[in-house]
Protein backbone atom coordinates (compact mmCIF):
# COMPACT_ATOMS: atom_id res chain seq x y z
CA UNK A 1 0.00 0.00 0.00
CA UNK A 2 1.34 3.45 -0.89
CA UNK A 3 -1.51 5.64 0.32
CA UNK A 4 -1.07 7.61 3.52
CA UNK A 5 -3.56 5.50 5.44
CA UNK A 6 -1.08 2.60 5.26
CA UNK A 7 0.50 4.33 8.26
CA UNK A 8 -2.54 3.41 10.35
CA UNK A 9 -2.53 -0.16 9.05
CA UNK A 10 1.14 -0.45 9.99
CA UNK A 11 0.63 0.74 13.58
CA UNK A 12 -2.59 -1.28 13.96
CA UNK A 13 -0.60 -4.41 13.10
CA UNK A 14 2.64 -3.78 14.95
CA UNK A 15 1.64 -1.44 17.81
CA UNK A 16 -2.08 -2.13 18.21
CA UNK A 17 -2.32 -1.20 21.89
CA UNK A 18 -0.44 2.09 21.63
CA UNK A 19 -2.69 5.10 22.21
CA UNK A 20 -3.43 6.79 18.90
CA UNK A 21 -6.06 9.45 19.58
CA UNK A 22 -7.46 11.17 22.66
CA UNK A 23 -10.58 13.27 22.13
CA UNK A 24 -12.49 14.34 25.20
CA UNK A 25 -13.13 11.25 27.32
CA UNK A 26 -12.50 8.91 24.40
CA UNK A 27 -9.14 7.16 24.10
CA UNK A 28 -8.49 5.00 21.03
CA UNK A 29 -5.54 2.73 20.40
CA UNK A 30 -4.18 2.29 16.89
CA UNK A 31 -6.09 -0.93 16.27
CA UNK A 32 -9.43 0.67 17.13
CA UNK A 33 -8.77 3.96 15.36
CA UNK A 34 -7.69 2.09 12.22
CA UNK A 35 -10.92 0.06 12.36
CA UNK A 36 -13.00 3.24 12.61
CA UNK A 37 -11.22 4.72 9.59
CA UNK A 38 -11.82 1.55 7.57
CA UNK A 39 -15.54 1.75 8.35
CA UNK A 40 -15.71 5.35 7.18
CA UNK A 41 -13.82 4.40 4.03
CA UNK A 42 -16.46 1.72 3.40
CA UNK A 43 -19.19 4.33 3.93
CA UNK A 44 -17.69 6.71 1.36
CA UNK A 45 -17.10 3.91 -1.13
CA UNK A 46 -20.67 2.69 -0.57
CA UNK A 47 -21.98 6.14 -1.47
CA UNK A 48 -20.20 5.84 -4.79
CA UNK A 49 -17.22 8.06 -3.98
CA UNK A 50 -14.35 7.06 -6.23
CA UNK A 51 -10.66 7.76 -6.48
CA UNK A 52 -9.97 11.40 -7.38
CA UNK A 53 -13.43 12.66 -6.41
CA UNK A 54 -13.62 15.44 -3.88
CA UNK A 55 -15.24 15.01 -0.46
CA UNK A 56 -15.80 18.13 1.65
CA UNK A 57 -16.16 18.53 5.40
CA UNK A 58 -17.82 21.38 7.25
CA UNK A 59 -16.93 20.60 10.84
CA UNK A 60 -15.21 22.00 13.91
CA UNK A 61 -12.64 19.80 15.65
CA UNK A 62 -14.27 16.41 16.02
CA UNK A 63 -13.11 12.81 15.98
CA UNK A 64 -15.08 12.39 12.75
CA UNK A 65 -13.05 15.11 11.03
CA UNK A 66 -9.84 13.30 11.93
CA UNK A 67 -11.28 10.02 10.63
CA UNK A 68 -12.39 11.76 7.45
CA UNK A 69 -8.84 12.71 6.49
CA UNK A 70 -7.55 9.16 6.76
CA UNK A 71 -10.64 7.58 5.15
CA UNK A 72 -10.26 9.82 2.10
CA UNK A 73 -6.63 8.80 1.84
CA UNK A 74 -7.66 5.16 2.11
CA UNK A 75 -9.89 5.18 -1.00
CA UNK A 76 -7.96 7.80 -2.97
CA UNK A 77 -10.65 10.46 -2.55
CA UNK A 78 -9.60 14.09 -2.18
CA UNK A 79 -10.27 15.68 1.21
CA UNK A 80 -11.58 19.26 1.09
CA UNK A 81 -11.78 20.58 4.68
CA UNK A 82 -13.85 23.78 4.95
CA UNK A 83 -14.07 26.19 7.86
CA UNK A 84 -17.30 25.87 9.88
CA UNK A 85 -17.42 29.68 9.90
CA UNK A 86 -18.31 29.74 6.20
CA UNK A 87 -21.86 30.68 5.22
CA UNK A 88 -23.85 31.58 2.12
CA UNK A 89 -21.93 32.25 -1.05
CA UNK A 90 -18.63 31.83 0.79
CA UNK A 91 -19.56 28.19 1.40
CA UNK A 92 -21.27 27.43 -1.90
CA UNK A 93 -18.46 28.96 -3.95
CA UNK A 94 -15.87 26.63 -2.41
CA UNK A 95 -18.00 23.48 -2.66
CA UNK A 96 -18.73 24.28 -6.29
CA UNK A 97 -15.13 25.21 -7.02
CA UNK A 98 -14.00 21.82 -5.70
CA UNK A 99 -16.90 19.96 -7.33
CA UNK A 100 -17.44 18.04 -4.08
CA UNK A 101 -19.69 14.98 -4.45
CA UNK A 102 -20.12 14.40 -0.71
CA UNK A 103 -20.20 16.61 2.40
CA UNK A 104 -19.78 15.66 6.05
CA UNK A 105 -21.19 18.12 8.58
CA UNK A 106 -23.21 18.29 11.81
CA UNK A 107 -26.77 19.23 12.78
CA UNK A 108 -25.94 22.71 14.06
CA UNK A 109 -24.55 23.62 10.62
CA UNK A 110 -27.38 22.02 8.64
CA UNK A 111 -29.35 25.28 8.20
CA UNK A 112 -26.29 26.83 6.57
CA UNK A 113 -25.93 23.86 4.22
CA UNK A 114 -29.65 23.62 3.45
CA UNK A 115 -29.74 27.30 2.49
CA UNK A 116 -27.15 26.84 -0.26
CA UNK A 117 -27.96 23.28 -1.36
CA UNK A 118 -30.03 24.41 -4.40
CA UNK A 119 -26.88 26.14 -5.67
CA UNK A 120 -24.75 22.97 -5.34
CA UNK A 121 -25.29 20.87 -8.49
CA UNK A 122 -22.71 18.22 -7.55
CA UNK A 123 -24.17 17.52 -4.11
CA UNK A 124 -27.28 15.43 -3.40
CA UNK A 125 -28.96 15.44 0.06
CA UNK A 126 -28.25 11.73 0.56
CA UNK A 127 -24.55 12.51 0.25
CA UNK A 128 -24.71 15.14 3.00
CA UNK A 129 -23.81 13.13 6.09
CA UNK A 130 -24.60 14.33 9.61
CA UNK A 131 -22.21 13.08 12.29
CA UNK A 132 -24.62 13.60 15.18
CA UNK A 133 -28.05 12.28 14.32
CA UNK A 134 -30.49 11.16 11.66
CA UNK A 135 -32.65 13.65 9.80
CA UNK A 136 -34.31 13.02 6.47
CA UNK A 137 -33.32 13.37 3.68
CA UNK A 138 -29.75 13.71 4.96
CA UNK A 139 -27.41 10.78 5.50
CA UNK A 140 -26.61 9.43 8.98
CA UNK A 141 -22.82 9.18 9.32
CA UNK A 142 -22.86 7.35 12.66
CA UNK A 143 -25.41 4.74 11.58
CA UNK A 144 -23.66 4.09 8.29
CA UNK A 145 -20.26 3.78 10.00
CA UNK A 146 -21.65 1.44 12.67
CA UNK A 147 -23.13 -0.83 9.98
CA UNK A 148 -20.00 -0.81 7.83
CA UNK A 149 -17.37 -3.52 7.94
CA UNK A 150 -14.13 -2.88 9.80
CA UNK A 151 -12.28 -4.97 7.24
CA UNK A 152 -9.88 -3.36 4.81
CA UNK A 153 -11.47 -1.73 1.78
CA UNK A 154 -10.28 -2.87 -1.66
CA UNK A 155 -7.02 -1.25 -2.75
CA UNK A 156 -7.56 2.05 -4.57
CA UNK A 157 -4.23 1.91 -6.40
CA UNK A 158 -3.15 5.26 -4.96
CA UNK A 159 0.20 6.58 -6.18
CA UNK A 160 2.44 9.12 -4.42
CA UNK A 161 1.54 11.88 -6.88
CA UNK A 162 -2.21 11.38 -6.58
CA UNK A 163 -4.04 14.30 -5.01
CA UNK A 164 -4.72 13.96 -1.28
CA UNK A 165 -6.32 17.27 -0.34
CA UNK A 166 -7.36 20.72 -1.48
CA UNK A 167 -6.73 23.36 1.19
CA UNK A 168 -8.56 26.63 0.61
CA UNK A 169 -6.68 29.71 1.75
CA UNK A 170 -9.69 32.02 1.73
CA UNK A 171 -13.39 32.08 0.98
CA UNK A 172 -14.95 34.64 3.29
CA UNK A 173 -13.10 37.44 1.49
CA UNK A 174 -11.16 37.55 -1.73
CA UNK A 175 -10.91 34.91 -4.41
CA UNK A 176 -10.66 31.36 -3.02
CA UNK A 177 -7.50 29.49 -3.86
CA UNK A 178 -7.55 25.72 -3.55
CA UNK A 179 -4.01 24.52 -2.84
CA UNK A 180 -3.42 20.96 -4.08
CA UNK A 181 -1.28 18.61 -2.02
CA UNK A 182 -0.38 15.09 -3.10
CA UNK A 183 0.14 11.99 -0.98
CA UNK A 184 3.87 12.51 -1.56
CA UNK A 185 3.81 16.03 -0.11
CA UNK A 186 1.96 14.94 3.02
CA UNK A 187 4.41 12.05 3.40
CA UNK A 188 7.23 14.59 3.24
CA UNK A 189 5.52 16.58 6.00
CA UNK A 190 5.65 13.40 8.08
CA UNK A 191 9.24 12.49 7.28
CA UNK A 192 10.89 15.91 7.47
CA UNK A 193 8.98 17.55 10.29
CA UNK A 194 9.10 14.60 12.66
CA UNK A 195 12.86 14.96 12.71
CA UNK A 196 12.73 18.72 13.03
CA UNK A 197 10.54 18.41 16.13
CA UNK A 198 12.51 15.45 17.60
CA UNK A 199 9.32 13.38 17.73
CA UNK A 200 9.39 9.68 18.63
CA UNK A 201 6.72 6.97 19.02
CA UNK A 202 6.62 7.92 22.71
CA UNK A 203 5.76 11.57 21.98
CA UNK A 204 2.44 13.03 23.12
CA UNK A 205 1.19 15.70 20.70
CA UNK A 206 -1.56 18.14 21.69
CA UNK A 207 -3.47 20.23 19.17
CA UNK A 208 -6.19 22.68 20.16
CA UNK A 209 -6.41 24.84 17.03
CA UNK A 210 -8.68 24.11 14.09
CA UNK A 211 -7.47 21.10 12.10
CA UNK A 212 -9.18 22.34 8.93
CA UNK A 213 -6.15 24.57 8.39
CA UNK A 214 -2.84 23.51 6.92
CA UNK A 215 -0.80 24.44 9.99
CA UNK A 216 -2.32 21.49 11.86
CA UNK A 217 -0.59 19.07 9.50
CA UNK A 218 2.90 20.10 10.62
CA UNK A 219 2.41 18.07 13.82
CA UNK A 220 -0.45 15.78 12.75
CA UNK A 221 1.43 14.04 9.95
CA UNK A 222 4.65 13.27 11.85
CA UNK A 223 2.66 12.14 14.90
CA UNK A 224 0.76 9.50 12.93
CA UNK A 225 3.83 8.53 10.92
CA UNK A 226 5.72 7.71 14.11
CA UNK A 227 2.78 6.19 15.95
CA UNK A 228 2.75 8.85 18.66
CA UNK A 229 -0.28 9.87 20.73
CA UNK A 230 -2.37 12.67 19.21
CA UNK A 231 -4.61 14.63 21.59
CA UNK A 232 -7.24 16.82 19.93
CA UNK A 233 -9.19 19.52 21.75
CA UNK A 234 -12.52 20.76 20.48
CA UNK A 235 -11.24 24.32 20.59
CA UNK A 236 -8.51 26.40 22.13
CA UNK A 237 -8.86 27.25 25.80
CA UNK A 238 -5.70 28.37 27.59
CA UNK A 239 -6.55 26.94 31.01
CA UNK A 240 -7.72 23.63 29.54
CA UNK A 241 -4.58 23.37 27.44
CA UNK A 242 -2.35 23.95 30.46
CA UNK A 243 -4.17 21.29 32.49
CA UNK A 244 -4.03 18.76 29.65
CA UNK A 245 -0.29 19.29 29.23
CA UNK A 246 0.21 18.65 32.94
CA UNK A 247 -2.10 15.62 33.14
CA UNK A 248 -1.07 13.89 29.90
CA UNK A 249 2.63 14.79 30.04
CA UNK A 250 2.35 16.41 26.61
CA UNK A 251 5.66 16.75 24.77
CA UNK A 252 4.76 18.73 21.63
CA UNK A 253 2.38 21.60 20.94
CA UNK A 254 1.79 23.87 17.96
CA UNK A 255 0.16 27.26 18.55
CA UNK A 256 -0.34 30.55 16.78
CA UNK A 257 0.96 33.77 18.41
CA UNK A 258 -2.43 34.77 19.84
CA UNK A 259 -2.61 31.42 21.64
CA UNK A 260 0.92 31.79 23.02
CA UNK A 261 -0.05 35.19 24.39
CA UNK A 262 -3.21 33.71 25.94
CA UNK A 263 -1.19 30.91 27.56
CA UNK A 264 1.42 33.28 29.00
CA UNK A 265 -1.23 35.68 30.32
CA UNK A 266 -3.54 32.99 31.69
CA UNK A 267 -4.03 32.94 35.49
CA UNK A 268 -3.47 29.17 35.18
CA UNK A 269 -0.01 29.55 33.65
CA UNK A 270 2.67 27.78 35.65
CA UNK A 271 5.99 26.71 34.10
CA UNK A 272 5.98 23.66 36.34
CA UNK A 273 2.78 22.40 34.71
CA UNK A 274 4.41 22.69 31.30
CA UNK A 275 7.69 21.03 32.25
CA UNK A 276 6.99 17.97 30.07
CA UNK A 277 7.02 20.05 26.90
CA UNK A 278 9.94 19.41 24.58
CA UNK A 279 8.66 21.62 21.76
CA UNK A 280 6.56 24.77 21.59
CA UNK A 281 6.03 25.64 17.95
CA UNK A 282 4.79 29.05 16.85
CA UNK A 283 3.49 29.56 13.33
CA UNK A 284 0.85 31.40 11.30
CA UNK A 285 2.15 34.91 11.97
CA UNK A 286 5.23 36.53 13.53
CA UNK A 287 5.38 36.36 17.31
CA UNK A 288 6.53 39.65 18.80
CA UNK A 289 10.09 39.47 20.12
CA UNK A 290 9.18 40.49 23.70
CA UNK A 291 6.88 37.46 23.88
CA UNK A 292 9.59 35.19 22.47
CA UNK A 293 11.96 36.47 25.13
CA UNK A 294 9.37 35.87 27.84
CA UNK A 295 8.74 32.32 26.62
CA UNK A 296 12.44 31.50 26.33
CA UNK A 297 13.00 32.76 29.86
CA UNK A 298 10.10 30.88 31.45
CA UNK A 299 10.40 27.69 29.38
CA UNK A 300 13.93 27.65 27.98
CA UNK A 301 15.12 25.31 25.25
CA UNK A 302 11.72 24.53 23.75
CA UNK A 303 10.72 27.33 21.37
CA UNK A 304 10.60 26.69 17.62
CA UNK A 305 9.19 29.04 15.00
CA UNK A 306 8.03 28.07 11.54
CA UNK A 307 7.57 30.44 8.64
CA UNK A 308 6.02 28.98 5.56
CA UNK A 309 3.40 28.94 2.88
CA UNK A 310 0.72 26.32 2.39
CA UNK A 311 1.86 26.54 -1.24
CA UNK A 312 4.96 24.74 -0.27
CA UNK A 313 8.13 25.86 1.48
CA UNK A 314 9.13 26.54 5.07
CA UNK A 315 11.95 27.81 7.23
CA UNK A 316 12.33 26.69 10.83
CA UNK A 317 13.98 28.44 13.73
CA UNK A 318 15.22 25.54 15.80
CA UNK A 319 15.12 25.64 19.59
CA UNK A 320 18.93 25.58 19.62
CA UNK A 321 18.97 28.83 17.65
CA UNK A 322 16.04 30.56 19.35
CA UNK A 323 18.23 32.86 21.44
CA UNK A 324 21.29 33.14 19.20
CA UNK A 325 19.13 34.06 16.18
CA UNK A 326 16.49 36.07 17.99
CA UNK A 327 14.33 37.87 15.47
CA UNK A 328 14.93 35.29 12.76
CA UNK A 329 12.43 32.71 11.48
CA UNK A 330 15.21 30.24 10.87
CA UNK A 331 16.62 28.55 7.81
CA UNK A 332 15.33 26.22 5.10
CA UNK A 333 15.21 22.50 5.77
CA UNK A 334 17.25 19.87 3.93
CA UNK A 335 16.28 19.52 0.26
CA UNK A 336 14.88 23.06 0.35
CA UNK A 337 16.13 26.51 -0.69
CA UNK A 338 15.15 30.10 0.07
CA UNK A 339 16.24 33.20 -1.85
CA UNK A 340 15.59 36.94 -1.64
CA UNK A 341 14.92 38.60 -5.00
CA UNK A 342 14.13 42.04 -6.36
CA UNK A 343 11.15 42.90 -8.58
CA UNK A 344 13.05 41.56 -11.60
CA UNK A 345 13.73 38.22 -9.89
CA UNK A 346 17.42 38.90 -9.31
CA UNK A 347 19.09 37.64 -6.14
CA UNK A 348 19.80 40.25 -3.48
CA UNK A 349 22.78 40.23 -1.12
CA UNK A 350 22.52 39.45 2.62
CA UNK A 351 20.86 42.21 4.61
CA UNK A 352 18.94 43.68 1.67
CA UNK A 353 15.16 43.18 1.79
CA UNK A 354 13.23 41.76 -1.12
CA UNK A 355 10.61 39.15 -1.94
CA UNK A 356 11.03 35.74 -0.31
CA UNK A 357 10.98 32.84 -2.79
CA UNK A 358 11.53 29.20 -2.05
CA UNK A 359 11.29 25.63 -3.25
CA UNK A 360 11.37 22.19 -1.70
CA UNK A 361 9.55 18.87 -1.21
CA UNK A 362 6.39 20.50 0.22
CA UNK A 363 5.57 22.28 -3.06
CA UNK A 364 1.93 22.19 -4.10
CA UNK A 365 0.76 20.76 -7.40
CA UNK A 366 -0.86 24.13 -8.05
CA UNK A 367 -4.10 25.98 -7.39
CA UNK A 368 -7.15 23.87 -8.17
CA UNK A 369 -8.64 24.97 -11.51
CA UNK A 370 -6.49 28.11 -11.69
CA UNK A 371 -3.54 27.53 -14.03
CA UNK A 372 -2.91 31.24 -14.60
CA UNK A 373 -2.68 31.95 -10.88
CA UNK A 374 -0.48 28.89 -10.45
CA UNK A 375 1.89 30.18 -13.12
CA UNK A 376 2.03 33.56 -11.41
CA UNK A 377 2.99 32.02 -8.06
CA UNK A 378 5.20 29.14 -9.25
CA UNK A 379 7.93 30.22 -11.65
CA UNK A 380 10.58 27.77 -12.81
CA UNK A 381 9.98 25.68 -9.72
CA UNK A 382 10.21 28.61 -7.29
CA UNK A 383 7.26 29.74 -5.18
CA UNK A 384 6.92 33.51 -4.90
CA UNK A 385 5.58 34.29 -1.44
CA UNK A 386 4.50 37.92 -1.60
CA UNK A 387 6.40 38.40 1.67
CA UNK A 388 9.33 40.75 2.22
CA UNK A 389 12.40 39.58 4.10
CA UNK A 390 16.18 39.39 4.11
CA UNK A 391 18.84 36.78 4.78
CA UNK A 392 21.80 37.25 7.09
CA UNK A 393 25.32 36.15 6.24
CA UNK A 394 24.61 32.64 7.59
CA UNK A 395 21.48 32.23 5.47
CA UNK A 396 18.91 32.73 8.24
CA UNK A 397 15.69 34.44 7.20
CA UNK A 398 14.27 37.58 8.79
CA UNK A 399 10.75 38.70 7.95
CA UNK A 400 10.09 42.32 7.17
CA UNK A 401 6.41 42.26 6.23
CA UNK A 402 3.79 41.25 3.73
CA UNK A 403 3.95 43.13 0.44
CA UNK A 404 0.24 43.82 0.69
CA UNK A 405 0.59 45.13 4.27
CA UNK A 406 3.38 47.56 3.42
CA UNK A 407 2.37 51.19 3.93
CA UNK A 408 3.32 53.74 1.28
CA UNK A 409 3.59 57.04 3.12
CA UNK A 410 4.63 59.82 0.78
CA UNK A 411 6.63 57.37 -1.32
CA UNK A 412 8.44 55.91 1.71
CA UNK A 413 7.98 52.22 2.51
CA UNK A 414 6.77 51.71 6.05
CA UNK A 415 6.74 48.14 7.35
CA UNK A 416 4.05 47.61 10.02
CA UNK A 417 6.03 44.85 11.73
CA UNK A 418 8.79 47.29 12.69
CA UNK A 419 6.24 49.36 14.59
CA UNK A 420 4.47 46.32 16.02
CA UNK A 421 7.71 45.05 17.58
CA UNK A 422 8.15 48.36 19.39
CA UNK A 423 4.53 48.58 20.55
CA UNK A 424 4.57 44.99 21.82
CA UNK A 425 7.21 45.97 24.37
CA UNK A 426 4.78 48.27 26.21
CA UNK A 427 3.80 46.62 29.50
CA UNK A 428 0.08 47.32 28.98
CA UNK A 429 -0.18 45.91 25.46
CA UNK A 430 -1.12 42.25 24.93
CA UNK A 431 -1.45 42.37 21.14
CA UNK A 432 -0.89 44.94 18.43
CA UNK A 433 -1.70 45.21 14.73
CA UNK A 434 -0.45 48.13 12.63
CA UNK A 435 -1.91 48.98 9.22
CA UNK A 436 -2.19 51.92 6.86
CA UNK A 437 -5.15 54.30 6.77
CA UNK A 438 -5.83 57.10 4.27
CA UNK A 439 -4.00 60.40 4.65
CA UNK A 440 -4.85 63.50 2.55
CA UNK A 441 -1.20 64.48 2.09
CA UNK A 442 0.90 61.32 2.38
CA UNK A 443 -1.57 58.83 0.89
CA UNK A 444 -1.24 56.46 3.84
CA UNK A 445 -0.22 56.74 7.45
CA UNK A 446 0.17 54.07 10.17
CA UNK A 447 -2.53 53.29 12.73
CA UNK A 448 -2.02 50.90 15.65
CA UNK A 449 -4.86 48.75 16.96
CA UNK A 450 -4.10 47.22 20.36
CA UNK A 451 -5.59 44.82 22.87
CA UNK A 452 -4.65 45.61 26.46
CA UNK A 453 -3.55 43.07 29.04
CA UNK A 454 -6.10 42.18 31.70
CA UNK A 455 -6.24 44.94 34.32
CA UNK A 456 -3.99 47.28 32.35
CA UNK A 457 -4.76 51.00 32.53
CA UNK A 458 -3.55 53.07 29.61
CA UNK A 459 -5.17 55.57 27.28
CA UNK A 460 -4.91 55.56 23.52
CA UNK A 461 -3.12 58.90 23.60
CA UNK A 462 -0.54 57.66 26.13
CA UNK A 463 0.17 54.61 24.01
CA UNK A 464 0.45 56.66 20.83
CA UNK A 465 2.98 59.00 22.42
CA UNK A 466 4.95 56.10 23.93
CA UNK A 467 5.24 54.35 20.56
CA UNK A 468 6.10 57.52 18.66
CA UNK A 469 8.90 58.36 21.07
CA UNK A 470 10.58 55.04 20.25
CA UNK A 471 10.20 54.50 16.51
CA UNK A 472 13.31 54.97 14.41
CA UNK A 473 11.93 57.46 11.91
CA UNK A 474 9.28 60.16 11.74
CA UNK A 475 7.37 58.34 9.01
CA UNK A 476 6.91 55.36 11.38
CA UNK A 477 4.96 57.44 13.86
CA UNK A 478 1.39 56.22 14.28
CA UNK A 479 -1.33 58.78 13.72
CA UNK A 480 -3.66 57.07 16.14
CA UNK A 481 -3.95 54.16 18.57
CA UNK A 482 -7.28 52.36 18.76
CA UNK A 483 -7.94 50.16 21.79
CA UNK A 484 -10.01 47.05 21.04
CA UNK A 485 -11.49 44.40 23.29
CA UNK A 486 -10.32 41.69 20.89
CA UNK A 487 -9.08 41.31 17.32
CA UNK A 488 -11.15 39.66 14.61
CA UNK A 489 -9.70 36.23 13.79
CA UNK A 490 -10.30 33.39 11.41
CA UNK A 491 -10.88 29.84 12.62
CA UNK A 492 -7.11 29.23 12.65
CA UNK A 493 -6.64 32.04 15.18
CA UNK A 494 -4.91 34.40 12.76
CA UNK A 495 -5.61 38.11 13.18
CA UNK A 496 -7.73 39.47 10.31
CA UNK A 497 -5.92 42.74 9.81
CA UNK A 498 -7.95 43.41 6.67
CA UNK A 499 -11.19 43.42 8.66
CA UNK A 500 -9.82 46.25 10.81
CA UNK A 501 -8.22 48.15 7.94
CA UNK A 502 -10.96 48.06 5.30
CA UNK A 503 -13.52 50.26 7.09
CA UNK A 504 -11.02 53.13 7.03
CA UNK A 505 -10.76 52.81 3.25
CA UNK A 506 -14.48 52.37 2.60
CA UNK A 507 -14.92 56.11 2.33
CA UNK A 508 -11.72 57.87 1.41
CA UNK A 509 -13.35 61.23 2.12
CA UNK A 510 -13.77 60.23 5.75
CA UNK A 511 -12.03 62.80 7.98
CA UNK A 512 -9.02 61.44 9.81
Amino acid sequence: MTELSSLLAHHARYRPQATAVVFGELRLNYRDFHARVERVAHVLAGLGVRKGQRVASLLPNTLELLEFYWACARIGAVAVPLSPLLTGTGLSSLINDAGAVCLITQRSLLPVVAAVLPALPTLAPARVLLIDGKQQPWGDYAALAAAAAATEVPAADVSPDDLFNIMYTSGTTGLPKGIMHSHRVRAMYALQLGGAWRMTPESVVLHSGAIVFNGAFVTLMPAFHLGATYILHRQFDAAEMIETIAEERVTHIMVVPAQIIALLDSPAFDPAKLASLQMILSLGAPLAQPRKDQLNQLLPGRFHELYGLTEGFVTILDKTDAVRKAGSVGCPQPFSEVRIVDDAGRDLPPGQPGEIVGRGPFAMQGYWGKPELTAETMRNGWIFSGDIGHLDAEGYLYLVDRKKDMIDSGGVKVYPRDIEEIAAAHPAIAEVAVFGIPHPTWGETPLAAVVLKAGADATAEELRDWINERVAARYQRVREVVIKAAFPRNAAGKTLKRDMRDPYWADRAKPI
